[in-house]
Formats: C-alpha cells, sequence, structure tokens
C-alpha cells in the first residue's frame, strides 16, 4: 500500500513539476508582443505594411491568447495585461525589429507556434 501511494505521489508531483507556464517576465513580454500586434492591425494612416503582417499579427494575438487560458492565466488577468499594453503601443509606427523579435519568442514559447498561427491565419478570412 505504501508503494502505492509513494508511485501516485510521485506522479502528480512530476506532472505539476512539467507543467507548462510561463514566468513573470515572460508574461509581460508576451503582453507587449500582443500590444505591438495589435499596433501592426490598427497602423495610423500612411504607414506602409504588407497585408499578410496583419493577418499574422492577428493570429499571433489570438495564439498567445489561447495558450494563456490553456496553461491556467485567468482569462480576466490576460485581458487586463492585453489592454495595458495595448495602450502602451496603440499608434506606433510598425517596428519591422520588434515585430520579428515577437515572432521568435512566441515560436520558441509556444509548443507548435508557428504552425498554430499559421492555422488561424487560414481561418481568419
Amino acid at each position: 500500500m505504501k508503494k502505492l501511494i509513494l508511485v501516485l505521489t510521485s506522479f502528480i508531483f512530476i506532472n505539476t513539476a512539467n507543467a507548462e507556464s510561463l514566468s513573470k517576465k515572460d508574461t509581460e513580454k508576451a503582453w507587449d508582443c500582443v500590444g505591438i500586434y495589435m499596433a501592426n492591425y490598427f497602423l495610423p494612416s500612411g504607414e506602409t505594411f504588407e497585408y499578410s503582417m496583419k493577418e499574422k499579427s492577428m493570429a499571433s494575438v489570438k495564439v498567445w491568447k489561447t495558450y494563456a487560458l490553456e496553461i491556467g492565466i485567468k482569462e480576466k488577468d490576460w485581458d487586463d495585461g492585453t489592454n495595458k499594453a495595448v495602450d502602451k503601443y496603440y499608434g506606433s509606427k510598425y517596428n519591422k525589429e520588434l515585430t520579428d523579435n515577437c515572432h521568435t519568442f512566441l515560436e520558441e514559447t509556444i509548443p507548435n507556434g508557428k504552425d498554430r498561427v499559421e492555422k488561424v491565419v487560414q481561418t481568419l478570412y
């Protein structure tokens, strides 16, 4: 009986230790990226861009939120952080370097992130 309890306890501990999560720093970086993506989508008039960049930005916003909810971040907390980031970046000009860094961060952080973004892009319209 003791062995069974030990095995079950170990199994629970190992699963909990391997659970996906974002550090506070990574969560804040993700919110910054979402703010940048939203700024890309709502670029001021006269700003040049490729339409596919807007699509990828919006898809990335959706993928970040879905992932955040999957790993247990409360929707209200995610939305509050997103709103602050959008306020921070809204109206800014397109910055290719920041955007590319955000895409890299997403792809390195979210399992199958690149594929998930591509799937969402295909469903936008």
